[in-house]
């Protein structure tokens, strides 16, 4: 059964002090925790609107908003949003269930979903979720260049859901692959890759 965020904290109402504290900690330690935020970075035109999808804390989102982008993050955790708007008072944080309609609309340019955000899903909603961050997404009609905007998605693929289902997901939500690699840096992904990063575009 997949332990969805919601389940989390409803039987440990601490976790996400923990979580948050903990990447407190990698940071005082000086570990590096901007490999997705500067992937991120790469892809995107300067000042881009960008969606941090499970925002957490902030950690990805306060990153590219230091680098000039329009950043709104979005989380259904109303203590990691509160964290997010200490980090990055500047930026736009929402508590809101990716599930759901009511939250920002975008159009934006990029959207993201680092830190297994997407596996913490309630599986029934998947679909939901994939649809909710395409339709948030720019079309080529309404880009200067004609270009489509795109999502980018990385989890573990040991926390039950299979790369063939994610990508029949992704079709259903109306999403092309246009690449995947097996890490934030750009390694190859293979038959054996535990991990999986995706690079969507609203079909």
């Amino acid at each position: 059964m997949t332990q969805t965020w919601k389940k989390i904290v409803d039987a440990d109402p601490g976790h996400s002090h923990r979580y948050a504290t903990r990447w407190d900690d990698l940071v005082a330690e000086g570990v590096d925790i901007d490999g997705e935020a500067r992937l991120i970075d790469a892809m995107a035109p300067r000042g881009a609107r960008i969606l941090d999808a499970g925002c957490g804390q902030g950690r990805t989102g306060a990153y590219l908003h230091e680098r000039g982008h329009r950043v709104t993050g979005v989380d259904l955790d109303a203590h990691l949003i509160g964290r997010a708007r200490e980090l990055c008072p500047d930026a736009t944080w929402e508590v809101a269930d990716l599930a759901g309609e009511d939250w920002a609309t975008g159009p934006f340019d990029l959207a993201v979903s680092a830190g297994n955000v997407l596996a913490f899903v309630d599986p029934a909603d998947r679909g939901t979720v994939l649809a909710n961050l395409a339709s948030r997404l720019v079309t080529p009609s309404d880009d200067v260049e004609g270009r489509p905007g795109r999502l980018v998605v990385g989890f573990g693929l040991d926390r039950g859901w299979t790369r063939e289902e994610f990508d029949d997901d992704v079709r259903r939500a109306g999403l092309e692959l246009e690449q995947r690699w097996s890490t934030w840096d750009l390694r190859p992904f293979t038959q054996d890759s535990g991990f999986m990063v995706a690079v969507l575009v609203r079909g």
